[in-house]
């Protein structure tokens, strides 16, 4: 580094733009002042899309941004701009979109060169220093690009527009509507996304098509929802689904010692990962494993969720004030690539016993020959085989086995736990948040963890407390560096659906109405401010948002999960979970509008396409709520019969009798006239009329097989 002095980005907020504050290259913030300056000193904009998590970002900036002969050629010819694609995910989105058309993918870096209004001209994701991997190097796309500008403007300009069409025409065309109120629609539908989805899963590995393969949590919970029910393809669904679970949870792209999911596996098998940590993987993975337990009763299950919480209270979770951390990243430095992850042979002897080594290097599969390329002596913990075969063949005792392996973990991640650690970004996102806090609900409740719905409590009041503001909420609730400048960003579509969904679910187990009323205030802003009223659907961002440069002028309407569950299927969910609360007509029509609007083109999203799924299930099926009235063992008891089985159309809600003067709507016509007793009861409620109450288990557990039967 040979310029110490800093750009711009000192004064960014996001952890990532931070960590490039001192390099060479005079970076700006995304913002009309960068697009000014790019205007009047006539220049294309050099646009860098990354994020804190992102390995190949970081070897991108040290490679290329860090250079002082490079940032010298960027300084000369170019504004640039650079984004945290977690701050900013609309401007993210769009760019993506622009990108994929011009080279045919996307991911990040991500690097786009723009005209000084924003609109993108040429881009791709990493390019290195000198020409390999069958890429041109940076400098040489650099000049490229900035004589393009200078010399060929009129071509630039054409590219311009033809791009921007791109964009607008990305994840926006829906076609005629279809009619879902036709006899057996809907339902038609989810069938063809399930059978899309069972004809990609592999049998052998788990998941779904080749290498590198996602997890698709959606997937999978559409999956599982086939398979509690009655059907030909139930049993497909729920081997499709368990299958896929185990093979994760045995494999390398779940951490073994502390827990956890990555990001993906760059192979079939789930072994090698991308080791970076997200938030929203690994709630979505967690609701994925409750719900398989619910329905299978399966402890692997179970294992695997408490497992993965763990690591979310210790790594990812601000225990004081509440709320879920961003990330963790995958590497220490640019050199390692997971080191602190992985292990060779010798690292794992020096800390276990010569019998517990041996017992290791066969459950875990750590051998002298690993598993990384760069590193062929360092192994990825994964589990080929099952602890009684491992002590089998190491000939351990198989009654002393189960003890021997919480000896050899502990040792294990006691001796990790002195490396120095990858970077957690502390940002708390609203909607990541959201989804976390959904996750620890369910977890909370079925495997019995008050302290996860406490935790999820406590969370959601510090979103709610600091994120929404007179019904408008912001994307950011609290950033990394608590000394850094706060800047606050513009709720998106997903912070709003995500974080309506959670209210639901802590009223559910909460019985407190105020969580209710906070979901109702966040949908009445997001029919208002973001639902397209002529064409259907929601957009992304607000109506009022007064952002448009380059590609923000463009609307965009989310359907597909990239990763994250998509926002228009998603939203018509919580529409739905509202009016079946409330009988308000305007909630279930504008859901249903939603789905029809992009029914048309769902079937050819195949693994992108299980969150509009679910939301089918939830439209075609009437909502079943069940309602435990009491506390004490027995309401205990019922609840936990109520959560059996995982149902997308079924909600089990918590109500202690000095609540049922303070309920939803719906709820509180249909109730019947309790009597006046402190003994718990269960109400099972669908449509407009709720049985009869329920005091035995057994009875309970009758009543909702036969309506899961119906």
């Amino acid at each position: 580094m040979t310029d110490p002095a800093l750009n711009a980005l000192a004064s960014a907020s996001s952890a990532y733009l931070r960590s490039a504050m001192h390099q060479p290259v005079q970076w700006e913030q995304w913002g009309e002042a960068a697009f000014a300056r790019a205007a009047a000193e006539n220049k294309p904009v050099l646009l860098d899309i990354g994020a804190v998590w992102c390995h190949w970002c970081h070897v991108m900036d040290r490679e290329s941004y860090e250079n002082a002969e490079t940032a010298a050629l960027i300084n000369e010819y170019f504004v640039a701009v650079k984004v945290d694609r977690d701050e900013r995910p609309d401007v993210d989105t769009r760019y993506q979109a622009a990108v994929a058309a011009i080279s045919g993918q996307g991911g990040w870096p991500l690097t786009a060169f723009l005209t000084p209004d924003g609109r993108p001209y040429f881009g791709g994701t990493y390019f290195p220093p000198e020409e390999r991997y069958g890429r041109p190097s940076f400098r040489r796309v650099l000049m490229t690009m900035a004589g393009s500008f200078y010399d060929k403007h009129h071509e630039v300009e054409e590219s311009a527009s033809s791009v921007m069409e791109a964009i607008e025409y990305s994840e926006t065309f829906t076609g005629d509507a279809t009619d879902l109120d036709a006899s057996g629609a809907s339902l038609a539908l989810l069938d063809k996304l399930i059978d899309g989805a069972l004809k990609q899963f592999d049998p052998i590995h788990g998941g779904f098509g080749s290498q590198p393969k996602f997890p698709h949590p959606a997937a999978l919970e559409m999956l599982l929802d086939a398979a509690s029910r009655p059907g030909p393809n139930a049993p497909q669904c729920a081997e499709a689904a368990l299958v896929s679970l185990k093979k994760m949870a045995r494999g390398g792209i779940f951490d073994q010692l502390a827990g956890g999911f990555h990001r993906y596996s760059v192979d079939e098998r789930w072994v090698v990962p991308h080791f970076e940590k997200m938030a929203y993987d690994n709630s979505e993975l967690l609701r994925a494993y409750v719900h398989a337990f619910q329905t299978f009763v399966d402890p692997e299950c179970a294992d695997a969720a408490r497992a993965t919480m763990q690591w979310m209270d210790e790594w990812l979770s601000d225990r004081e004030r509440g709320g879920f951390y961003g990330s963790q990243d995958a590497d220490l430095s640019l050199d390692d690539d997971g080191g602190y992850f992985t292990w060779s042979r010798d690292e794992a002897a020096a800390v276990l016993t010569e019998d517990e080594a041996k017992l290791a290097e066969l459950y875990y599969d750590i051998g002298a020959v690993g598993d990384m390329h760069h590193d062929p002596a360092r192994n990825v913990l994964f589990r080929p085989m099952t602890l009684e075969q491992a002590a089998q063949q190491a000939g351990v005792d198989a009654e002393i086995a189960p003890m021997m392996l919480k000896v050899m973990r502990s040792k294990l991640l006691a001796a990790r736990l002195q490396r120095p650690t990858p970077f957690v970004d502390k940002t708390i996102y609203t909607g990541w948040n959201a989804m976390c806090i959904s996750a620890y609900v369910r977890a909370g409740r079925v495997l019995q963890v008050p302290g996860a719905v406490a935790f999820a409590c406590k969370s959601l009041d510090r979103v709610l407390d600091v994120a929404l503001v007179e019904g408008t909420l912001k994307h950011v609730v609290a950033y990394s560096d608590p000394a850094a400048p706060h800047t606050d960003v513009a709720g998106v579509l997903d912070d709003y659906v995500f974080l309506g969904h959670a209210c639901l679910d802590v009223w559910e187990a909460t019985g407190e109405i105020v969580y209710f009323e906070a979901a109702r205030v966040l949908a009445t802003t997001l029919l208002r401010k973001f639902y397209d009223g002529k064409g259907g659907g929601f957009f992304d961002m607000a109506s009022d948002s007064t952002e448009t440069i380059g590609a923000l002028s463009t609307r965009r309407k989310p359907v597909q999960d990239a990763p994250t569950p998509a926002g228009n299927p998603a939203g018509a969910a919580l529409l739905l979970r509202l009016h079946a609360l409330t009988g308000d007509e305007t909630y279930r029509e504008t859901a249903q509008e939603t789905l029809e609007t992009f029914a048309v083109i769902v079937e050819h999203l195949g693994l992108y396409g299980p969150t509009f799924g679910l939301a089918l299930g939830r439209l075609a099926r009437p909502a079943v709520q069940v309602v435990i009235v009491g506390g004490g063992a027995k309401a205990a008891q019922l609840e936990m019969v109520a959560l059996a089985r995982f149902a997308v159309n079924k909600s089990v809600v918590r109500i202690a009798r000095a609540q049922l003067g303070a309920l939803p709507p719906a709820l509180a016509e249909t109730l019947p006239h309790l009597p006046d007793s402190d003994e718990a009861i269960a109400l099972v409620c669908s449509g407009m009329t709720c049985q009869p109450p329920i005091r035995d288990a057994a009875e309970l557990a009758a009543v909702l097989n036969a309506a899961d039967a119906a």
